[in-house]
């Protein structure tokens, strides 16, 4: 059987814009942390502060892929795991989705999404996830939690409804879930589906916590941008969720677009008082871990075909799958390479400071030929690389700077001070890359 789980309380996504504010904070008891974000070695100080105090961490992952076609990469499953460890975790939180696509399995390139993207709800693909999961748990220190996600388009024909699809992971697994209701509320605007129907189907008593999100309608597609206000919708969803059970811990996501102190405060203020109090603690959920068998290479195979031929659709400009609405395929395609400018910008603050205004406009046009096959750090090079052997950027000076940008990152060895020995060395990478 499952043990009982953690009661956490009140939290906050932390961020390190708003870091101080969370430390100032009253009435945070705990904290979720991007684990990507994180090295062990070296957490940040405000992390650690809040740690000496008694605040809960939780490492939440975002680049597993557990939905994927492929059993989870041991590299991040091991890093995964570290960080649990270092920050003294009870648990660890993941998605069940995919990111990247093709390789091995399909004989293609391989596709990163830098996004997370729906898994269909058929047979083949809850048993990939099932074996997954277990993987993912035989390798954690903690028990794992998995959240369901936001998604822009749905896959024809499925099998199970999404309350299903979560009832049968954790019977079969054990596995804990974590129930993000803006996303319940994304997936009722974008995809019709009824967010009380899914809480209804759901084995509640396997809630580890819950996300609470805001977002923006446009042109009736609802985006779940973690960067406005939660809106009345979603506390909606939020007392449904309570008034059947009291979840062990509710956390506000805020992940760019950063109001006042203040402001955070309120948001938290609305969520505890939508929250139920009344009611035992959630307890043991009866859901005990069962043998779970391999899922079958037919499985596998046939899964890796479907979401490769979507990612390649969304990334790479290929004809969309059949049963797809195309114009939410459009959407997302420019959903993904916003988001990819976006990151880029993030984790290459030089690149916009180089380029100027024409940063954006500059990376949309690369991101519609070259879709992503590696990290954002990965892209923001290749898209370096691609400007320079364009002689771009037209500024004599400001191409230079580019280049010495790109060659002190592109090289696993320290670059010669000799400037001929430099100009050998970028000769040779630009020539081996062509």
């Amino acid at each position: 059987m499952q043990r009982s789980q953690a009661r956490l309380g009140t939290g906050i996504g932390w961020r390190p814009e708003i870091a101080e504010a969370v430390e100032a904070m009253s009435g945070i008891d705990w904290v979720e942390a991007v684990a990507e974000n994180l090295c062990p070695g070296h957490l940040p100080d405000s992390l650690l502060r809040l740690r000496e105090r008694g605040v809960t961490v939780v490492p939440h992952g975002v680049s597993l892929g557990l939905g994927g076609a492929d059993r989870p990469d041991e590299g991040r499953l091991t890093a995964l795991a570290e960080r649990a460890q270092a920050l003294g975790s009870p648990l660890v939180t993941e998605h069940i989705a995919y990111v990247r696509a093709g390789g091995a399995l399909t004989a293609t390139q391989p596709l990163e999404a830098g996004h997370l993207l729906p898994v269909p709800r058929t047979r083949d693909a809850l048993d990939v996830l099932c074996e997954n999961v277990r993987i993912a748990q035989d390798a954690l220190p903690v028990p794992l939690a998995v959240e369901n996600i936001a998604a822009l388009v749905a896959w024809p024909g499925e099998e199970m409804t999404e309350g299903q699809f979560l009832y049968d992971l954790v019977e079969r697994t054990g596995v804990r879930l974590l129930i993000d209701v803006a996303n319940l509320h994304t997936n009722h605007v974008n995809r019709g589906e009824d967010p009380a129907a899914a809480l209804a189907e759901l084995p509640v008593e396997a809630i580890a916590y819950v996300h609470v999100a805001g977002g923006f309608e446009r042109d009736g597609v609802w985006h779940d941008s973690h960067a406005h206000p939660v809106p009345e919708p979603v506390l909606a969803i939020l007392a449904d969720l309570a008034s059947r059970v009291s979840p062990p811990g509710v956390l506000l996501e805020r992940d760019e677009n950063f109001p006042e102190p203040a402001e955070l405060e309120r948001e938290l203020d609305a969520i505890r008082m939508t929250v139920k109090t009344s009611g035992e603690p959630a307890g043991d959920t009866g859901a005990g871990r069962r043998e779970v068998p391999p899922a079958s290479a037919a499985a596998r195979q046939r899964t890796a075909v479907a979401q490769a031929a979507l990612l390649s659709a969304l990334v790479a400009g290929t004809p969309a799958p059949e049963g797809f609405d195309h114009a939410r395929l459009k959407v997302q395609s420019h959903a993904l390479a916003a988001k990819r400018a976006d990151v880029v910008a993030k984790v290459a603050p030089e690149l916009p400071d180089l380029l100027g205004a024409g940063y954006r406009a500059a990376f949309l046009a690369y991101a519609r030929t070259r879709p992503m096959t590696g990290g954002y750090r990965h892209d923001a090079l290749g898209f370096a690389e691609h400007l320079l052997l364009a002689g771009l950027p037209a500024d004599p000076d400001a191409r230079r700077r580019l280049s010495d940008w790109w060659l002190e990152r592109s090289g696993p060895a320290p670059l010669s001070r000799r400037p001929a020995a430099r100009l050998l060395q970028a000769t040779r990478r630009v020539l081996a890359r062509r």
